[in-house]
């Protein structure tokens, strides 16, 4: 057993807004019960250790690097033609990932993208105090069974994520970040593709091209 960690602040707010709070609120240290989602369980092989695209377009297998924003300009016709072969090169794309999470906010499952995005920004962490109030921080806000933008993760992985609390580290949620990669990946991204989000932006970009 395990127990929530300490509250921040707003906390109730969003208990509040959660809508499923069962009882009176919970004392701090006190054991609250074991839960489990009933999610996608992530076991699929993945592209986050597969298909790294290289410079030269050819594809190998390595572990994907955490990925830093380059993109400064609107994406080409090129660059959406990547989206569209690869995942993993829409999101190394700041704009790419920009348009993707325009079309999980429409599905309302934006929070599985800005998860992921919260834990990249963690792994680059080294300071033990920022280490500790970002992990608390993203477990208040994607984690905890209270918050209204909980994302789905199994039983064992949520165990992990709660025992590692006692002593937080910077890749304490890279289990956890995996798996909803998987499912952005294997659930949402295909439908993306065939989204009006996508689809009318590659249509403004051929004509785009077409003008010049």
């Amino acid at each position: 057993m395990t127990s929530e960690p300490r509250s921040l602040s707003g906390v109730e707010m969003r208990k509040r807004q959660a809508g499923h709070i069962e009882g009176p609120p919970q004392a701090p240290g006190q054991p609250r019960p074991n839960t489990c989602c009933l999610c996608w369980c992530g076991c699929c092989k993945c592209l986050w250790n597969e298909d790294r695209i290289e410079r030269s377009g050819r594809e190998t297998c390595t572990k994907m690097d955490s990925i830093e924003a380059s993109d400064e300009h609107l994406p080409s016709l090129e660059d959406m033609g990547s989206w569209a072969r690869s995942f993993e090169m829409m999101m190394r794309s700041m704009e790419g990932r920009e348009f993707f999470r325009e079309f999980l906010r429409s599905e309302y499952s934006e929070e599985n993208l800005l998860f992921w995005l919260a834990c990249e920004e963690l792994k680059k962490e080294t300071n033990p105090a920022t280490v500790d109030e970002k992990a608390r921080i993203i477990y208040e806000d994607y984690v905890s069974i209270l918050s209204p933008k909980e994302v789905s993760l199994d039983s064992r992985v949520r165990e992990g994520i709660n025992q590692s609390l006692a002593e937080p580290s910077n890749l304490m949620y890279e289990e956890a970040q995996l798996q909803i990669y998987t499912l952005m990946h294997r659930d949402s991204f295909p439908r993306f593709l065939n989204s009006s989000v996508y689809r009318e932006l590659l249509a403004t970009r051929r004509r785009t091209c077409l003008d010049t």
